[in-house]
């Protein structure tokens, strides 16, 4: 079984577990089931910075190292940036249409701030898609994927620097504001998540080879194929 594969069939396992744990771990004494959004709003998120921070690391190796595979992976890491992004805004909307009564507030800030990262990493994209020359396009996107970063630490402090609607980090270094069953269900699906990403991002990096491959001058169908000579045709 190829590597790819395994991670995948390990990843389908760990989202299984996760699941299991999400649904039986107790729910919060004020928002009831609603606070199961948790175990999939809170790992996407947390993946998603992970995944942008890849992102960053192979921007800045391939404007050093000039390599494609730095650039691959910096693609490949953006493309599921953005996915898990979208994950935890839609689920982020839920829970808080459920809580707050309203899905969307412009006067929260971490809401606003992921926002705005999601809408930088798709003009990442955007960007890539619009040049065709490899080599222009890996030096125009490395210079946006190092310095689109900046965002993360921004979006993730931001429930501590500004009070809005967003409470601050259930988690921190001091202690925590949630039941350890809760902790842990969250904690086991950050770690199914982790391995989902691994998978997806073989498989991308795969995919992309494959493209280039693809897209690489070759010989075509009929270029072996030649026009005969004067000299050779026979009178019949």
């Amino acid at each position: 079984m190829t590597p790819t594969r395994t991670l995948s069939g390990l990843a389908a396992a760990a989202m299984a577990v996760g699941l299991y744990f999400a649904l039986t771990a107790p729910p919060d004494a004020l928002q009831g089931e609603y606070s199961r959004i948790i175990n999939v709003h809170v790992p996407s998120s947390w993946l998603a910075f992970l995944a942008f921070g890849a992102t960053s690391l192979g921007s800045l190796m391939w404007l050093w190292r000039k390599d494609p595979r730095w650039d691959r992976l910096a693609a490949s890491s953006a493309e599921i940036g953005v996915l898990f992004t979208a994950i935890s805004l839609i689920t982020g909307m839920i829970w808080g249409a459920a809580v707050w009564g309203t899905p969307w507030d412009w006067g929260d800030v971490r809401l606003t701030t992921t926002a705005v990262m999601f809408f930088v990493y798709l003009g990442y994209l955007a960007l890539r898609s619009a040049i065709d020359d490899p080599e222009t396009r890996a030096r125009r996107s490395a210079a946006l994927g190092a310095v689109a970063f900046v965002q993360v630490p921004l979006v993730y402090f931001s429930v501590n620097l500004f009070r809005t609607l967003h409470q601050t980090q259930s988690v921190r270094p001091d202690g925590s504001t949630m039941p350890d069953e809760m902790i842990a269900a969250m904690l086991i699906n950050v770690a199914a998540f982790t391995i989902l990403y691994a998978a997806l991002l073989t498989t991308r990096i795969k995919l992309a080879r494959a493209e280039e491959a693809a897209r690489a001058p070759g010989e075509l169908a009929g270029d072996a194929v030649k026009a005969p000579k004067l000299s050779e045709i026979r009178d019949v």
